[in-house]
C-alpha cells in the first residue's frame, strides 16, 4: 500500500521538505544570484531530489504496488536535474519553461497518488495539496515567462518554501500513520 511506503519512509519527505525550505530561504537570502547560479543550483537541486524519491520508490516496491509513481516522479525529476546541469547558458525563459513543465508533472503524480490514497488513509489531502501548489506554480511560470529575474528567484523561493512546508506536514502526518496515533 502507498500509505505503508510513505509512513515507512517518512523521514525521506521531511527530508525533502527540509531541502525546499533551505532552498527557498537561500533564494530569498540571495535575490541578486546570477541566472547561471540559479539554474546550477535548480538543477543540483532536482537531481538530488530525484534520487531521494527513486530510492524511496525501490524501498517500497515490495509492499507497495503504486510504487510506480514515486519512481515516474524521481525520474522526471532527475532527468529535469541532468538537462539543466548539461545546459547551463540556457535563456531565463528556457530555465522557466523546463521548471514550468517539472512543476507540473510532479504536481499531477502527486495528485494522482493522493486520489489512490484516498482508499488507504483519510488525510491524504497534504499530498493533494502539494500537487496543487506544483501544478498552480508550473502554471503560472507558463503564462508569465518574461517576468525579470528577480521576480523569477523570488518566485522560485515562494514555491520552494511553500512546497517544502507542505512536505514536512505530511511527513509528520504520514509518520502518525505508521505509528497508529490519529487525532
Amino acid at each position: 500500500m502507498l500509505a505503508d511506503t510513505l509512513s515507512r519512509y517518512w523521514w525521506i519527505t521531511l527530508f525533502r521538505g527540509v531541502l525546499w525550505i533551505l532552498f527557498g530561504i537561500f533564494m530569498f537570502l540571495q535575490p541578486g544570484i546570477s541566472i547561471l547560479a540559479l539554474t546550477l543550483t535548480f538543477g543540483a537541486f532536482a537531481l538530488v531530489d530525484g534520487i531521494v524519491s527513486v530510492v524511496s520508490a525501490i524501498g517500497g516496491r515490495e509492499t507497495n504496488d503504486s510504487w510506480w509513481i514515486l519512481l515516474i516522479r524521481g525520474l522526471a525529476a532527475f532527468c529535469v536535474g541532468l538537462l539543466t546541469l548539461f545546459t547551463p547558458q540556457m535563456t531565463a525563459v528556457a530555465l522557466l519553461v523546463w521548471i514550468a513543465i517539472w512543476a507540473i508533472a510532479t504536481g499531477l503524480l502527486e495528485i494522482v497518488a493522493a486520489v489512490r490514497l484516498r482508499k488507504e488513509i483519510q488525510d491524504e489531502f497534504g499530498l493533494a495539496l502539494a500537487g496543487l501548489v506544483s501544478v498552480a506554480f508550473g502554471v503560472f511560470l507558463l503564462v508569465r515567462p518574461g517576468v525579470g529575474a528577480l521576480a523569477v528567484v523570488w518566485a522560485i523561493a515562494v514555491y520552494a518554501l511553500t512546497f517544502g512546508m507542505v512536505l514536512v506536514s505530511m511527513a509528520f502526518e504520514t509518520r502518525r500513520f505508521m505509528t497508529g496515533v490519529r487525532e
